[in-house]
């Protein structure tokens, strides 16, 4: 069973996608808002209302993103990563034994962006590297600073 639900957000409306009572799917998208129809998307929605109002630094939603065994381990490292701190690519790189372009490459297809918060990862050397969800680098430094991430030196001017 799939089912989805569009929220609001200060990033864009946001769909939530649920496949088998877990979270699969977080994208960006011009569809009007819907209301969630199920426990689960009533969750996440609230969870993410919380997230953006500053009153909710960790998600604690079942996730079922789709990818290979590389990208969830990625993926499981980035939800280790807590709210307001950030790793580079090649420092999670060395964490789960992978090389910085393959967790770049992880990154990039995370299904589940916010919620899997690949935001959290920067370039090495302080740049602020990529973001695929809408609004890319853009989204990326107000996911970084609602969260109050504490960078060194002018990291997204590069």
């Amino acid at each position: 069973m799939t089912e989805s639900c569009v929220l609001e957000s200060p990033v864009g409306l946001l769909r939530v996608t649920e496949t088998g009572g877990a979270i699969s799917v977080l994208d960006w998208t011009d569809d009007p808002a819907t209301p969630p129809t199920t426990p689960v998307l009533r969750d996440a929605a609230q969870q993410l209302a919380d997230y953006f109002d500053g009153k909710l630094a960790d998600f604690d939603l079942p996730l079922a993103p789709e990818g290979t065994a590389h990208q969830k381990k990625v993926w499981a490292a980035l939800c280790a990563i807590p709210a307001g701190a950030v790793r580079s690519y090649g420092d999670l790189a060395k964490e789960i034994g992978s090389s910085a372009r393959a967790v770049g490459t992880a990154c990039g297809k995370n299904p589940i962006p916010i919620i899997v918060p690949c935001h959290r990862v920067l370039a090495t050397g302080g740049g602020i590297g990529g973001y695929s969800g809408r609004g890319g680098v853009a989204t990326k430094r107000i996911l970084l600073n609602l969260e109050g991430a504490h960078l060194e030196g002018d990291l997204f001017s590069r």
